[in-house]
């Protein structure tokens, strides 16, 4: 039966008999599949199999009925996820207003806004002191009581399926903390948890290992290995040491994490981030990411969780290169059948290389080379996030534009990080190599956009230049074909704070100084039009209301790229053949400029001379035949 002919089926059930019977209908649908990529992994494993098969079903028995309810409604929408009414926003609890319930009682502010979909930063338990921002997990679903009780979660997440509003929290896949109950039990000295992880007796493999893996924080954790006193053994730690690799060549640790997963969507999550999927699996002489094998067990996830739970989509946090994003989607037999979300993050390089050069060739010459994605699947696209900055360029695309790649990269580290004086940007360096040269970039929006510098400088210009870059950014994830992500603080263009120097746990991670509290002064000032901060809340809040009303911006594969000739115009078209298109317009450079409007008269968005533009909300005539685009500016252009 294919999966048309099943969601039909589907839809046609409603009570609980009848909803407990598709368990077993789902399973054989997707048996083959899930067959064939357990034994990919663990080839001679049969009993193992044997074993997954029932923790399936004891899995799908503790699931809330409600729940088995919602995903026959999910299944009945179609992609529900690739909606021009989806807007997220990215928080953290304690930051926005101090806990669960605080939160809660916030909910008319994310709303006012135009934000439906909400991305909770880590609110399991940690250990105490640095625990990676929450990303080093205790537990999988205990929630740290600085944020509440599993109770205000729930209490939380019926009211967000009350108001139609989406929830996606983090599963952090690849490891535990070294406080973790199976870590705990592998001090001890059980050689079944000991199992669970990359645990060796001395140096040997290890060693040969590092020969090939590069490091992810050479600054604060360099190398990939912490010896264990207690075990008197070794085990890999790729991100920091007090987070323990888990070791996927044992067919227990996936069924565990599997358990892990589904309880996670049964505490009311509907978008699951897997966190660094891209380090799944290691072997030996390669850099052990994105490896086909981690592609096996994400499809194995994705199988089993549609199975069991087909409400709940996953998103892919792999932060790689560009040609490697859309394979986290899915390829050859598990096209479409990995992620159903990934994030785009070769376009926020891109366009904070745009920003930077203020020309758009780059961006045109990386968008156009990376492969297209499958129809059912969609992205997230940001410009900012809780983490840093990376430079995912291609440097096969930097050489063929005479460039430098070592010399652009380090460009592009002086421009953000305070490294050259005309510089309008205030960012901080984040784990450099001097080894390699290579770094990354921390700092807020606002700030890196120049923002911080006006402000303290008073310098009105650069003031309202930046309020324009980060409206017109903004407006370009909104329009890209996806689901836009804000992050929170970012709507009303707050600063970097540093307050994180102040904190032993925080102030060797400069990636604090792009994770502010929010504040709540700044948003009950918001009315007053003149603050910069008004200005870009008011104006985001107006293009999402406009995305929101147009089918056009819903994420069907319907984006075309068109390059006017002049290198600091960017210009894509958001194609429909059931309404009129939108054409997207942006100006990079602090000059207005020029477009033919013969150009943009042959793709049907000129008539009698005159163009509409949604954001300003009215007609505009064009003046000598050309069209003038003003500094930092952002047209959606209408068929009119």
């Amino acid at each position: 039966m294919n999966q048309a002919a099943l969601h039909k089926l589907l839809a046609s059930k409603r009570n609980i008999k009848e909803l407990d019977e598709l368990f077993e209908l789902r399973l054989a649908t997707n048996l083959t599949l899930i067959k064939d990529l357990f034994f990919s992994i663990y080839p001679t494993e049969e009993k193992a199999f044997e074993k997954l098969l029932k923790r399936m079903l004891v899995l799908f028995k503790k699931r809330p009925d409600v729940l088995k309810h919602q995903d026959i409604a999910r299944l009945q929408s179609g992609n529900w996820y690739e909606s021009e009414r989806m807007m997220g926003m990215q928080l953290y609890v304690d930051h926005f207003n101090k806990d669960l319930k605080g939160l809660k009682e916030q909910l008319d502010y994310i709303e006012d806004l135009g934000i439906n979909f909400l991305h909770l930063m880590p609110i399991t338990t940690r250990p105490k002191g640095e625990n990676d921002g929450g990303y080093a997990v205790n537990s999988y679903t205990a929630i740290d009581k600085r944020y509440g009780t599993k109770k205000d979660l729930y209490t939380l997440t019926q009211t967000l399926q009350k108001k139609k509003m989406f929830l996606m929290l983090d599963f952090v896949v690849n490891h535990t903390s070294d406080q973790h109950e199976w870590a705990l039990k592998a001090k001890e000295g059980s050689k079944k948890y000991q199992d669970y992880y990359y645990t060796y007796a001395d140096k040997t493999i290890p060693n040969a290992f590092e020969e090939t893996l590069p490091e992810v924080f050479p600054e604060t954790s360099p190398g990939n290995y912490t010896y264990i006193p207690e075990m008197e053994k070794w085990v890999m730690t790729v991100f920091n040491s007090y987070q323990w690799d888990l070791n996927y060549t044992n067919s227990e640790v996936f069924i565990e994490m599997l358990g892990n997963l589904v309880a996670l969507s049964n505490m009311g999550v509907d978008i699951v981030r897997f966190d660094a999927l891209a380090f799944l699996w290691k072997k030996m002489g390669t850099i052990s990411q994105n490896l086909s094998e981690a592609h096996d067990i994400i499809a194995l996830f994705r199988m089993c969780l549609q199975v069991i739970a087909p409400g709940t989509i996953l998103l892919a946090e792999a932060i790689v290169a560009p040609a490697d994003i859309v394979k986290y989607f899915g390829e050859g037999p598990k096209k479409g059948n990995e992620c159903e979300v990934a994030y785009n993050a070769s376009l926020m390089a891109l366009l904070w290389n745009s920003i930077a050069t203020k020309k758009t060739n780059l961006l045109y010459k990386s968008l156009t080379n990376v492969p297209s994605k499958p129809n059912d699947v969609t992205w997230i696209n940001y410009i900012r996030c809780h983490d840093d900055i990376g430079l995912g360029l291609d440097d096969r695309f930097i050489n063929e534009l005479g460039w430098n790649p070592k010399g652009h990269r380090k460009f592009l580290l002086d421009y953000y990080c305070q490294r050259t004086d005309w510089s309008p940007a205030t960012g901080m360096l984040f784990m450099y190599n001097p080894k390699t040269g290579d770094g990354r970039i921390t700092g807020s929006a606002a700030s890196l956009l120049g923002l911080e510098k006006g402000l303290k400088t008073k310098n009105e210009r650069l003031i309202a230049q930046s309020v324009s870059k980060i409206i017109m950014l903004h407006g370009i994830v909104l329009s890209f074909g996806g689901i836009p992500l804000i992050y929170s603080g970012d709507e009303i263009g707050t600063l970097n704070d540093y307050s994180f120097l102040k904190d032993p746990s925080k102030k060797e991670d400069n990636r604090w100084v792009n994770r502010p509290k929010l504040d709540w002064k700044a948003v009950a000032s918001i009315k007053d039009g003149k603050k910069a901060s008004s200005q870009i809340y008011n104006n985001l809040k107006l293009l999402i209301s406009i995305r929101k009303k147009n089918a056009v911006f819903a994420d069907k594969n319907n984006l075309e790229l068109y390059h006017t000739g002049n290198e600091h115009i960017l210009v894509f078209e958001r194609t429909s053949q059931k309404q009129h298109g939108l054409l997207v317009v942006c100006n990079f450079d602090e000059s207005s400029q020029v477009i033919d409007s013969s150009w943009i008269a042959k793709l049907g968005y000129l008539k009698n001379q005159k163009y509409h533009d949604l954001i300003q909300q009215k007609t505009i005539a064009v003046n000598s035949g050309f069209i003038e685009v003003q500094p930092y500016q952002l047209l959606w252009l209408k068929k009119v």
